[in-house]
């Protein structure tokens, strides 16, 4: 699978997929990462993307021009697009899955400052998606987060796949059941024992008992 970044920061999205599992992955030739720099292709000397908003209000926004640009470097490359952006569809592992399966390249555009042109929602995207209901300072995190979970059904990236089959936040509204490691007693805090008997049966009954269910309110 490949991404392709439109990034102001493409050392953020680099050092990311420089270690870990991630790294491990690209350099394997399991997932191809490429960053696209929207400094690049601002037209003028200073490299400027932003600029005021029309009507007023605090803040810049990112220009259309710069990402269409940005956009059109990629030609037929550019796969899927999607924009992060705190008004987008809330990014859950249902999403994630259906985003996967619409291809195997994904563009992930960045917001930053107060967001971007409404044209570029109304043009040049595909779509666009929220990690969750709040903001933070730069839409690097979030295509990170995105890519991170797109990355995990690419088979070969997290190595032993039944890690996928057991996932936290599958695509029901249960979570993972409690894990425990050694030792079985720290401070007089003992792991379960039905856990301890090589019972598979009667250890999956109690996992599948033991799993948190999602809470909306």
């Amino acid at each position: 699978m490949k991404f392709n970044f439109i990034t102001l920061f493409p050392e953020k999205i680099t050092s990311y997929f420089d270690t870990g599992i991630p790294g491990k992955a690209v350099k394997q030739g399991v997932v191809d990462i490429n960053t696209v720099h929207l400094r690049d292709f601002a037209d003028n000397k200073h490299q400027k993307v932003d600029d005021t908003i029309y009507g007023g209000g605090p803040g810049m926004l990112l220009q259309v021009g710069p990402i269409y640009r940005a956009l059109e470097s990629l030609g037929e490359n550019k796969g899927k697009v999607i924009l992060l952006s705190p008004s987008g569809e809330l990014f859950n592992q249902t999403l994630a899955r259906e985003i996967f399966e619409s291809s195997d390249t994904i563009t992930l555009i960045s917001g930053y400052y107060e967001g971007v042109d409404h044209r570029v929602t109304e043009h040049l995207i595909d779509r666009e998606v929220a990690i969750g209901n709040y903001v933070i300072s730069s839409g690097d995190l979030a295509a990170l987060v995105v890519a991170d979970c797109l990355s995990r059904f690419v088979p070969g990236f997290l190595g032993k796949e039944e890690s996928l089959l057991e996932e936290s936040h599958n695509e029901t509204e249960e979570l993972e059941y409690p894990q425990y490691t050694k030792p079985y007693d720290f401070m007089g805090w003992t792991v379960p024992d039905v856990l301890l008997g090589g019972h598979h049966e009667e250890i999956r009954k109690w996992r599948q008992k033991n799993r948190k269910t999602r809470n909306h309110s």
